[in-house]
């Protein structure tokens, strides 16, 4: 019985050496992870391990010693968790032992010291043994990259898991350290220690006097010099060593006296990134440090960033310039000093001014802007900057406006002006009278008003800004300034189109004016607009001329703009609205592009009002009411037929209308929305007009119940008001309001009726949620676009429906989306749909803009574009290829706009095999094609450049040919695309380069401006093509 024990005990002690063999004098690798796995299921233990190991750790070939250490290293690395303390103190004593031994065997006794720094049962004091007997026994510079990374790993894992011992070390542990790091040169080391560097000055160990020695070793590496070798798989690009050697340099202001002689002397330097990173690098340095450690260095470091700002032909530069000088003016502004403190903050600002103010009174030299952004980079750090640098400024500005007389220099002075006005705006003050703009009040108004009534539109243009500026300051203007600046921007609204940029500018500070400052603008501006606007309606009546008519859309522009408070809009909607209702009333010449105008400004008005769910709710239930009201008016049978009612039907004024009514609707709140639904789903399906101000109609409003021509037109207002519905809004009458749809979409009477009814259907369809009614709603669907695309009138109405549904679907990824899309790529071979199915892929991958829009609360997945292309191209492509030939057009037009509409990093991997039939497609005679597939491929020409090159004989014969198209858009396409082939690699198109500079010469005489324009840049790149520099 004892024998047969004892057999079984060795039997697995002889397979452990078995392995232990193999791996160490077989050079097998294996072995040592089957080791590993045997300990971690018990069958080994490590100290069974250690003793089948016995005679080749004590082999006098070093080789033999090394390849024992590392099987029990490689071990300890995997089970280093399931070691006692006892066996770790064992451990630890053999491996510290043996980093005296042979260099050969070092590499491995790290790997086991590495392994034992992540016991959790490491006993205290072990950690400093083993760190102590590294920096004594190895000197880590002579070791191989890997092996010092692993020194760096030992001394990382103790520092984050001992760290309380490690302290106990003093400063012998820095200088450790130190020596350990010092002469390092791998990038992938270099990131490990400087973060380690990092760990010992932010979780305060004891530099003791290595303060010095601690900065020389890290900054030796200043400024960093490295560029990734190709391929490289690693991934470390200089950025990341960058920032981690600054986080070392600026984490501390020990390091001060010796970084900022340093710094000073990089931004000195020659090189660009030198200097850019030395800019940078003070930056952050300025967040840690105080007047002590900047004051004996200000004057250098002014100095240097004067000269830099000055000087520099570097727009880089001087923005990480001004952006230091910044920095250092908000350290100096933050330092709490004591009474008899020095005050450095006033005397580095008197040494800003002085070097920088008298380049202010030079408004047409070079240097005036430098010196403005100087000072308005100190100005912007601190409110006693600012204070103090303002008070001497602006008094400086104003005389200098009217010392020049000239309207450029002016300009130049109020632009300075106004980039210091901005940065009052920063501060907030208790008392109002402190701010340094309070005193200068008067003048600056004078100036602006003089600013504003001078001959130069670009001087009107600062001082437009300046006044907003001005306005936006608590208490500043009086009433008399708010009633003069009202005057002046009233005057400027109505400039003619050649002053265009200047009234949008007095438009835009209208409205952020009446936002802060309401009465004055309802005193003074809204009894001014009223009756421009009523000089205006009068006008209109006698028919008057194209002046009359701008000064009449510039008056509805104005009232729109002002309306951004709700006092404000309680005064302009009803105008907007009594306005538009004279059109209905006969009492002036209708036209729809005046209907438009107005519908317009509502929008507008709608837009502002959103932000505010009063207001909004306010617009709703005043705006909606009366558009509703006019246009089933104007939907009314009449033994005359009016004009003046038919204008409120055109296609255009219904959309205008429902824009504004979608508008409106977006942002109510569920429970309102819910008050509205009600009333306007009951005057469709039911006639209901009881709602409606001034409903006395003269018949029944029933646009689906054998109504009107002009009745059913109205659906596309029902469709803006559903469509833009919250999801969660329940909507009355759903499933007879559906069926209605439905039934009015496949009309073919009215086309523009029955798209709105396919449209509105598709996007309640679209919010509907998923479930029993949603399935038989859909049934309805199919069923009637299979019978309507049979033979008969309505197959153009059924495929629009099929459209709009496939559409709703394909954006909630609806599994019924496949299959309306497979039918609807069957209609590409259909002779009299298959044009107008090709077409109908730009409005599957494109965005809506009255319905299915993420702001009228659609489901609208992410990423649909991707879904759809990988679930359909591939279908697309197969029909294209088994298609014939008079078919081949319209797939390669929906291929092309499936692609054109799809997020380039999604086409480029696909390239490859898509590409030629992108090439394909441009020998389509059907202009959208060309376009759509031009637009496709300039962006992929400039993105992969190196397929796009195998196919350049194509490339450049197609686009040459298309730049002589009879479309402009193409041609103008076609020679972007000659321009973006430049960005080929250069050898593959010099054989090129005669052939489409001759080729070129043509377009440059095009009848068009734009083309010529084209033609002059893309002929230019091909001329510098090859040259030196280029």
């Amino acid at each position: 019985m004892a024998a047969a024990a004892a057999v079984e005990a060795a039997a697995p002690t002889d397979a452990l050496w078995g392995l232990v063999h193999d791996f160490v004098m077989g050079q097998q690798e294996g072995p040592a992870d089957q080791v590993a796995a045997d300990v971690k299921s018990g069958n080994y233990t490590v100290l069974q391990v250690v003793e089948a190991l016995g005679s080749f750790l004590e082999n006098p070939e070093p080789r033999t010693r090394a390849r024992g250490i590392q099987l029990l290293s490689q071990v300890l690395l995997q089970c280093h968790s399931l070691l006692l303390e006892k066996e770790v103190v064992h451990l630890i004593l053999f491996y510290e032992n043996r980093l005296k031994d042979h260099h050969l065997v070092i590499p491995s006794v790290l790997q086991g010291l590495k392994a034992l720094s992540l016991c959790v049962a490491l006993p205290p004091g072990l950690a400093v043994s083993v760190l102590k007997a590294i920096f004594q026994e190895v000197h880590v510079q002579s070791l191989p990259q890997v092996d010092r990374h692993t020194v760096y790993n030992i001394i990382t894992n103790f520092m984050r898991t001992r760290e309380e011992e490690l302290k106990g070390l003093g400063a012998d542990f820095t200088f450790g350290f130190i020596q350990v790091m010092d002469g390092e040169k791998d990038p992938r080391n270099l990131l490990v220690a400087f973060r380690i560097v990092h760990d010992l000055i932010s979780r305060d160990y004891s530099l003791g006097p290595f303060v010095e020695e601690l900065f020389e070793v890290t900054s030796c590496y200043f400024p960093i010099d490295f560029t990734p070798p190709p391929n490289d798989p690693y991934g470390i690009q200089r950025e990341d060593l960058i920032l981690s050697l600054r986080s070392v340099l600026a984490s501390t202001p020990r390091f001060a006296e010796f970084l900022l002689p340093l710094l000073i002397e990089k931004v000195d330097s020659e090189i660009l990134s030198a200097k850019l990173d030395s800019l940078q690098t003070l930056n952050a340095c300025c967040a840690v440090y105080g007047q002590k450690e900047l004051k004996d260095f200000l004057p250098s470091l002014w100095a240097s960033i004067r000269r830099e700002v000055f000087q520099t032909a570097s727009e880089r530069v001087e923005a990480e310039g001004l952006a230091a000088l910044h920095s250092l003016t908000v350290c100096l502004s933050r330092s709490v000093l004591s009474a008899d403190a020095e005050d450095l903050l006033d005397s580095f600002l008197s040494n800003i001014l002085q070097d920088c103010r008298h380049h202010l009174c030079e408004p047409d030299m070079k240097l005036v802007w430098p010196s403005a952004k100087l000072l308005q980079a100190a100005a912007g750090a601190s409110a006693r900057a600012c204070d103090y640098i303002t008070s001497n400024i602006l008094p400086l500005l104003l005389e200098q406006f009217h010392k020049h007389s000239q309207s450029s220099q002016r300009r130049t002075i109020l632009e300075m002006l106004l980039g210091f006005l901005k940065l009052q705006q920063k501060w907030s003050y208790e008392d109002k009278d402190q701010r340094p703009v309070n005193g200068f009040k008067d003048q600056l108004c004078s100036l602006v008003f003089m600013a504003l009534t001078g001959p130069s539109t670009q001087l009107q243009l600062v001082g437009i800004h300046t006044l907003t500026v001005l306005g936006a300051q608590p208490d500043l203007l009086s009433s008399e300034d708010l009633e003069l600046a009202v005057g002046h921007l009233y005057r400027l609204s109505f400039l003619e189109e050649d002053f265009q940029s200047c009234r949008v500018a007095a438009l835009e500070a209208s409205g952020t004016l009446a936002a802060l400052y309401p009465v004055a603008f309802s005193s003074h501006l809204v009894p001014k607009l009223t009756e421009e606007l009523r000089v205006g309606e009068s006008d209109l009546t006698r028919g008057d001329g194209p002046t009359q008519c701008s000064r009449h859309l510039c008056c509805l522009q104005a009232l729109s703009a002002i309306s951004t408070h709700p006092s404000i809009v309680r005064e302009t909607l009803p105008l907007l609205l009594q306005h538009l209702c004279q059109v209905n009333k006969g009492n002036t010449v209708a036209r729809s592009s005046d209907v438009i105008a107005v519908c317009q400004s509502l929008k507008q008005v709608a837009e502002k009002c959103q932000q505010d769910p009063d207001c909004c709710w306010y617009f709703h239930q005043t705006a909606i009411p009366c558009l509703l009201a006019l246009a089933v008016q104007a939907s009314m049978p009449e033994k005359e037929p009016s004009v003046l009612r038919k204008v409120l039907l055109e296609d255009e004024v219904l959309a205008a209308m429902a824009s504004v009514i979608g508008t409106a609707t977006t942002h109510l709140s569920p429970e309102l929305a819910a008050q509205s639904v009600t009333h306007i789903v009951s005057l469709f399906l039911d006639g209901n007009v009881s709602f409606l101000p001034e409903n006395s109609f003269p018949s029944r409003f029933q646009p689906f119940q054998d109504g009107s021509s002009g009745q059913r037109r109205l659906v596309v207002l029902l469709m803006a008001f559903v469509c833009s519905l919250p999801r969660n809004v329940e909507i009355p009458q759903l499933n007879q309001l559906m069926r209605e749809l439905l039934e009015l979409s496949c009309c073919h009477s009215c086309p523009f009726s029955s798209t709105a009814a396919a449209k509105c259907f598709a996007g309640l369809l679209n919010k509907h949620p998923a479930g029993q009614q949603l399935d038989e709603f859909l049934q309805l669907a199919v069923d009637k676009v299979e019978a309507g695309l049979g033979s008969g009138p309505c197959r153009s109405q059924a495929f629009t429906l099929l459209l709009w549904v496939t559409k709703a679907l394909v954006l909630r990824y609806h599994p019924l989306s496949s299959c309306l899309t497979t039918r609807l790529m069957g209609l590409l071979s259909d002779p009299e749909l298959g044009p107008a199915a090709a077409d109908g892929f730009s409005l599957l991958m494109s965005d809506c803009t009255d319905v299915l829009t993420r702001a009228g609360h659609a489901e609208v997945r992410i990423m649909f574009r991707q879904r759809f292309f990988t679930d359909n191209v591939p279908a697309l492509v197969q029909g294209f290829h088994a298609a014939p030939q008079d078919v081949k057009p319209n797939y390669l037009k929906g291929l092309s706009h499936v692609l054109n509409r799809l997020p380039k990093p999604v086409l480029l991997p696909e390239l490859p095999t898509l590409l030629s039939l992108l090439l394909e497609a441009l020998s389509c005679p059907d202009c959208v094609v060309q376009l759509s597939t031009l637009s496709c491929l300039q962006p992929l020409l400039l993105e992969a450049p190196q397929v796009m090159s195998l196919h350049v004989d194509t490339l450049v014969t197609k686009f040459l040919n298309l730049s002589s198209s009879p479309s402009m858009a193409v041609r103008i396409a076609a020679l972007q695309c000659m321009h973006a082939l430049t960005r080929l690699p250069t050898p593959v198109l010099l054989p090129y380069k005669p052939q489409v500079i001759r080729a070129l010469a043509k377009p440059l005489d095009d009848k068009k401006r734009l083309v010529r324009k084209e033609a002059v840049s893309a002929r230019g790149e091909w001329f510098l093509l090859g040259s030196p520099g280029s």
